[in-house]
């Protein structure tokens, strides 16, 4: 099952990561992609007061790429929208929606455009539907590794 989280504001990084971190310590989630506009690129003003930096999500930075305006999250059962909802509640004051009248929101099978840019080879599936046709993958998405060892 995947939920929407719908932040009334675009979130900057402070936010983005609290909100990450929390939501990526559940056991229940399996993947979380962040949907927004792209940062335009660094100039000297953006490197001092910009929210372009590099956060820290379970213990490995990531460069944030992009502001954040909606969050897909692919969960495994429903009792735990009401988890990401307090979590919500507790980063997001000034207001969000969880949408979940959609079953997918991230891709769960391969499309013609995975197959154009990275040809007949196999892909894990925490790949699937992180593709951008406009942009090198390397550039567009970072894998987080689910620390396994607390299970």
């Amino acid at each position: 099952m995947d939920i929407e989280i719908f932040p009334f504001r675009i979130l900057g990084s402070d936010t983005t990561e609290k909100l990450l971190n929390e939501i990526e310590s559940l056991d229940d989630v399996k993947r979380t992609v962040i949907h927004g506009p792209r940062f335009p690129p660094l100039d000297d003003f953006e490197r001092k007061y910009g929210d372009r930096r590099v956060i820290t999500i379970n213990g490995e930075e990531v460069e944030l790429k992009v502001k954040t305006g909606r969050i897909w999250i692919e969960l495994g059962n429903t009792e735990t929208i009401d988890l990401i909802d307090e979590i919500c509640g507790k980063h997001l004051p000034f207001g969000y929606d969880i949408n979940t009248n959609r079953e997918q929101y991230i891709r769960k099978s391969r499309t013609v455009t995975d197959d154009m840019k990275y040809g007949n080879v196999d892909m894990p599936d925490e790949l699937i539907g992180m593709t951008d046709q406009h942009s090198k993958f390397s550039e567009s998405v970072s894998l987080i590794k689910k620390d396994t060892n607390n299970s």
